[in-house]
């Protein structure tokens, strides 16, 4: 971790310093980018839009449909209140331009598109643009493009890596400065985030590494149905984290016998089999409420509860990043239609963090406003709170405005 470390922070200096050219240099090196301009053109992705298969764009729109409904119920809401003649609220800004990082890796996600751009477009975000690695020809993914003019991305460069995000961070001569960056990614990608992030540059949604999973389920469940959930979400990366959480030892030996046939029926078995090898485990508890005290250890990005009275049991977990509910509640429905952001914490930060919403994008400001009654009534108390931390200028600049200038 720490040769990450340095080489991200090589990478974002760089760009900091040298911006366009130290960004083109960078693609050209890690994704073999033959050189030409960053920016896709818009009429490229209006023309990828055009061109997607029939089926796949109604899903997308479907998809988008649900995705928007949330986040507008999800979005939160400025208020005003009056208590002793004073006024007090809360207000809630949009960031005026959001970055989005779209990762390419294995599979080419334009789902992702869908699970960030609309959040912030529902928080009223001005201006969002969205860095994507070009494969070897310099081309952007054609679904990932038609993903971006459908939900109104506003400028699409074909950066990848910790590149793209120090680009959005600091801002070059083409790419503009973003004030808040979101988006999955490799460790370079999330170490990227998090250092600037540290360094005040701007906001980050989080920190979303390789995807996870586990599952609560107890002797009620159907292997199968476990089996195939554990593979879909290994079929991600060889990194996935997979686990099963049951009182139930017949149900880990029926899902390690479904396994081998769900495993041997996928067409990345191979990254699946690293991914159930290397981080794929059964944890057997003593009952379910032990399971539940167990995934709450955890803090899974997923978790799925497939028990009896699933919901009583969701209703008890503490933390994750999205809880599934129910035998007819995958993963894969949240990853593509359900309606939150599949952007989620992973690595066990669910336990202070939630997954990307409306309110990622947007500020919330505090209005304050007293009236000199209002003032006279709490005077008292800065009074004494100033006079027992030796601040006594706090006390006389209430004290002046109610007339007693020489107060002390």
């Amino acid at each position: 971790m720490l040769q990450v470390r340095q080489r991200v922070r090589e990478i974002v200096e760089a760009v900091r310093g040298d911006g366009d050219e130290a960004v083109a240099r960078f693609t050209h090196q890690l994704d073999g980018f033959p050189g030409g301009p960053l920016e896709v053109p818009e009429i490229e992705a209006k023309a990828a839009l055009s061109g997607l298969e029939p089926a796949l764009r109604v899903a997308l729109e479907r998809a988008a449909d649900r995705i928007r409904w949330f986040h507008e119920r999800a979005k939160p809401q400025s208020w005003r209140a009056e208590r002793d003649g004073a006024v007090l609220g809360v207000d809630h800004h949009p960031v005026r331009r959001a970055g989005v990082y779209i990762p390419g890796g294995l599979t080419a996600l334009p789902s992702t598109v869908l699970m960030t751009v609309i959040p912030a477009k529902v928080a009223g975000v001005a201006e969002v643009v969205l860095c994507t690695p070009p494969g070897r020809e310099g081309q952007v993914n054609q679904t990932i493009l038609a993903a971006a003019a459908l939900t109104g991305v506003d400028r699409v460069y074909r950066i990848g890596g910790a590149q793209a995000v120090a680009a959005m961070a600091y801002g070059t001569g083409t790419v503009p400065r973003c004030e808040m960056v979101c988006g999955p990614g490799n460790v370079y990608v999330a170490e990227a985030k998090r250092l600037v992030a540290g360094e005040g540059v701007c906001g980050i949604d989080g920190y979303e590494g390789t995807t996870e999973v586990a599952i609560l389920a107890d002797e009620t469940a159907d292997p199968r149905l476990v089996a195939a959930d554990l593979v879909a979400q290994a079929e991600h990366d060889p990194l996935v984290t997979a686990l099963l959480i049951t009182p139930s030892e017949e149900l880990v030996g029926a899902v390690d016998e479904a396994l081998a046939t769900e495993v041997a029926a996928a067409r990345h078995q191979q990254r699946i089999r690293q991914a159930l090898d290397g981080q794929g485990a059964a944890v057997l508890v003593e009952d379910v409420d032990h399971a539940v005290q167990v995934a709450d250890a955890f803090a899974a990005e997923h978790l799925e509860v497939q028990t009896a009275d699933a919901a009583a049991v969701a209703a008890r977990v503490r933390v994750a990043g999205s809880i599934f509910v129910g035998a007819c509640t995958p993963v894969p429905l949240g990853d593509y239609a359900a309606g939150p952001s599949h952007t989620l914490p992973t690595g066990g930060t669910a336990r202070f963090a939630g997954g990307l919403t409306t309110s990622s994008f947007m500020v919330p400001v505090n209005w304050i406003e007293y009236t000199q009654e209002a003032l006279a009534d709490l005077a008292p108390v800065v009074d004494a709170l100033s006079a027992a931390e030796d601040l006594p200028a706090h006390a006389r600049a209430v004290r002046i405005r109610l007339g007693q200038g020489n107060a002390r």
